[in-house]
């Protein structure tokens, strides 16, 4: 996964409450578990499909994904990629197009 996209990723991603108790198994690294999502998702095959090289296993992998996503960590992940892009200048919205059959409308404006 590149630096950058890690970098902004760690801006949204929830911190994890540690754990009172102590003890138990470690939890598998941010940045691990995001590279395997990112692999299901890019590759199509199932969690259980994950290689084991990635280090946590399909069942971790998605019960993360499912935490991140009741955090909505990809909308707030997207929204900073637009937000860097933008600043960056490598985003020009004037050329974004609106397609209106997708835009709904107000009555009177509000």
């Amino acid at each position: 996964m590149p630096d950058e996209l890690w970098e902004l990723f760690q801006r949204v991603v929830p911190e994890v409450p540690a754990r009172p108790q102590g003890g138990g198994r470690r939890r598998y690294g941010d940045r691990e578990v995001l590279a395997a999502i990112i692999f299901v998702a890019t590759t199509g095959c199932t969690w259980r499909q994950l290689p084991p090289s990635f280090g946590p296993s399909g069942p971790t992998a998605h019960r993360r994904f499912s935490e991140w996503s009741k955090a909505r960590v990809w909308a707030k992940l997207h929204r900073v990629v637009l937000d860097d892009l933008g600043a960056r200048g490598e985003l020009d919205w004037t050329r974004c197009a609106i397609d209106s059959v997708n835009m709904r409308a107000l009555k009177g404006g509000h």
